[in-house]
């Protein structure tokens, strides 16, 4: 028995008779869906599982395996359904799993694996890599740069996370979560699943074409606003481009769900007047910010503390404070390591992202390793930018770029086929008239196609391959190349 897991447990037992999770016209109290863990734990107990690919969409299912394996003392390898064919060979490849539980069976190329009742697959593994001790589940980052890394992470970590986001949250009474993202994203598996069942609240769950949620970047629109009217939830979580999505939707006079009491967002920089947007269509928006390697997340801004512009105050459990080059540390529960890589040893989790505190608000300046420097010796944080960008009518993804330029230049992805060079251009000049000089975008250039992991100028969660967009716009950093590069005036 696991002490860390004994609050859910906990949970499963006193609200015995209310519904814990729907799925259609499933309905799970949470009596039942300790009947279901006892079978899933049943199953793997006589398959001898150890270590556990989850591959399956949302649904019941996916939550009775999870808790099943972190009740038992498993390791849970979420596989997402966005990544690409390698990547998931190299999850499977890399942690060792012994058995598969998806829809479908392992990708081609995985050898050994044996169907041993409908949807699980086993096999025997000679030499699993060495976990650190302890690891219950690991969740794989989607960089930048190359393959997916392994971050292991406990139980007692997980819930953690789980506990200071349900007291976060009490104030705004949710009874009903609707999870949006894939399960087998580390921020929905935790705030979306572990932290409503300690509430004794009800999750609804719905496969990713109901929600709209096509791979890691493309959104069914339609479908994403019939799924929160159909369920009317009290929370959701949501991305910065769907947060857009949404609020876009309503100033166009869709009709929000008025069940919202509490809409988180992260995953990304959100810009401030995007969430003064959604202020203004009445949307309770909650501005967080997180790692895996803190299991999700680290800040969060709540019904009693709220500041736009930031990402919100430390949840109780973690501290956080600001190295003297600006870069954002964190101390308190966290993964034990990545997977093949020696453990941690400064007792500070450096995160790689910049920013500031204010009165316990932690505001984001950009990824350490984005930033640039112009040639007049400016520091400037894309994301900022492209973040400014992004929120505009006319523009679907931005990108830039000034390391040693005199004048910055980015390439931007036009929200649809017709929107003309003007309609950006004035875009443009709307962010411009907001920015410092240093940071303006004084060049521009029209994308020939979205930034997608599939022609590798995204990752598989929709970041931009910054080194990648460069070398397929090699002369946007000429202002007087080609013709459908644009200088903005001053």
């Amino acid at each position: 028995m696991l002490p860390a897991a004994d609050a859910l447990r906990g949970a499963l037992r006193a609200y015995a008779d209310r519904t814990a999770l729907s799925e259609g016209d499933l309905l799970v109290t949470y009596a039942g869906l300790g009947d279901a863990i006892a079978r899933c734990t049943a199953i793997l107990h006589d398959l001898d599982s150890s270590r556990v690919a989850l591959a399956l969409d949302n649904g019941v299912e996916w939550v009775a395996w999870d808790l099943a394996l972190l009740f038992s003392g498993r390791v849970c390898v979420p596989v997402p359904g966005f990544f690409s064919v390698e990547q998931q060979r190299h999850v499977l490849a890399s942690s060792g799993v012994d058995t598969f539980i998806g829809e479908v069976p392992p990708p081609v190329g995985v050898d050994g694996f044996v169907e041993r009742s409908p949807g699980v697959w086993r096999r025997e593994v000679d030499s699993a890599p060495q976990l650190p001790a302890g690891t219950r589940k690991i969740t794989y980052t989607s960089g930048t740069t190359g393959h997916p890394k392994g971050v292991c992470l406990d139980e007692g970590t997980q819930l953690a996370v789980a506990r200071s986001l349900w007291r976060a949250s009490e104030m705004a009474d949710v009874g009903r979560h609707l999870c949006v993202l894939p399960l087998a994203t580390l921020l929905e598996n935790v705030a979306g699943i572990y932290a409503p069942l300690l509430a004794g609240a009800c999750v609804e769950l719905r496969p990713m074409r109901e929600i709209g949620l096509q791979g890691a970047s493309g959104l069914d629109l339609e479908r994403f606003l019939g799924a929160l009217e159909a369920s009317r939830p009290h929370s959701i979580i949501l991305l910065p481009q769907l947060l857009l999505a949404l609020v876009g939707a309503a100033e166009r006079g869709f009709r929000l769900p008025g069940s919202l009491r509490f809409v988180a967002v992260g995953g990304g920089r959100v810009a401030p007047q995007l969430l003064e947007r959604a202020e203004a269509c009445g949307l309770p928006v909650f501005e967080g910010y997180g790692l895996s390697e803190c299991s999700s997340v680290v800040c969060l801004n709540t019904p009693q503390a709220r500041r736009i512009g930031t990402v919100g105050k430390p949840l109780p459990h973690l501290e956080v404070r600001v190295a003297g080059d600006g870069e954002v540390l964190v101390r308190g529960p966290r993964m034990l390591g990545y997977l093949d890589e020696p453990p941690l040893r400064d007792e500070w989790l450096a995160t790689g992202d910049l920013g500031s505190l204010e009165d316990g608000f932690l505001s984001l300046h950009g990824r350490k390793k984005h930033m640039f420097v112009t040639a007049y010796g400016r520091n400037v944080n894309p994301e900022w930018v492209e973040a400014e960008l992004a929120q505009q009518a006319p523009i679907a993804q931005a990108w830039l770029h000034g390391e040693a330029l005199a004048a910055n230049f980015a390439v931007l992805v036009p929200r649809n086929a017709a929107c003309s060079d003007a309609q950006i251009e004035a875009a443009v000049r709307e962010v411009n008239a907001r920015l410092p000089d240093y940071a303006r975008v004084h060049h521009w250039v029209r994308a020939r196609e979205p930034f997608t992991a599939a022609n590798g100028l995204a990752t598989a969660n929709g970041r931009p391959r910054r080194a990648a967009i460069l070398q397929a716009y090699p002369d946007a950093c000429n202002a007087q190349a080609p013709e459908r590069n644009h200088e903005v005036p001053a």
